[in-house]
């Protein structure tokens, strides 16, 4: 399904390939030009049913800026890796934007340190910026490890291609930053959104949205 919204000069445009149950709700404001759009998932328990994301042209305040990377190799499959902090919960490669950095050489950059890859070319990316909140007990863990007060984050997405060989990977990146994942795997979108933690499934399934054709 494709849903077009125009507004305050632009055009926002939401792709759901996946088995979406119902598009229950598309508002806009005008003060800040965001689309919130809400969406019910059929396969999660009862406390999960109902998320949220944000598309925009510029971060809100109260987010942190981050960068969120999808990492695709020859066989059109999609790197992700379980998270040490977080049992059994699997994401692609991300994080935070430096003051001043561009968002695309933030994702070369997290790419690099999170899993040692620089044999990669950026082919595509998310044209807007997409949001999630925190559930409160990861904010209330996430801010005292960064001593801030973020509501969730803000994420510019990228699409990467693979260039190098699968011995290029090593989960203690570059070096620089404390090591994030145990395991890895090459995977399909499909697996990729049922791994990840439930309050980043609705950004996981826009971002695959948009770069699906990438996938065929």
């Amino acid at each position: 399904m494709k849903v077009s919204f125009f507004n305050g000069g632009a055009l926002f445009v939401f792709l759901f390939p996946f088995n979406v149950m119902a598009l229950c709700r598309i508002g806009c404001s005008s003060a800040s030009a965001t689309v919130c759009t809400t969406l019910r998932f059929p396969k999660l328990p009862s406390k999960y049913h109902q998320f949220s994301f944000v598309t925009m042209e510029a971060p809100p305040e109260g987010y942190r800026k981050n960068v969120g990377i999808c990492l695709m190799n020859n066989d059109k499959k999609i790197f992700s890796a379980s998270r040490l902090d977080i049992p059994n919960a699997w994401q692609m490669p991300q994080g935070g934007i430096d003051e001043g950095e561009d968002p695309r050489t933030a994702a070369i950059r997290e790419l690099r340190e999170e899993t040692g890859v620089s044999s990669a070319e950026v082919i595509a990316e998310v044209p807007y910026w997409l949001t999630y909140d925190f559930p409160p007990k990861v904010r209330e863990k996430l801010n005292i490890q960064w001593g801030s007060d973020w509501k969730g984050q803000a994420q510019k997405w990228f699409l990467f291609k693979f260039t190098g060989q699968d011995q290029e990977i090593n989960l203690l990146g570059d070096g620089t930053e404390k090591a994030e994942f145990g395991e890895w795997s090459w995977i399909s979108p499909e697996q990729v959104i049922e791994l990840a933690v439930d309050f980043k499934k609705p950004v996981y399934k826009e971002v695959l949205g948009v770069f699906a054709p990438y996938f065929q």
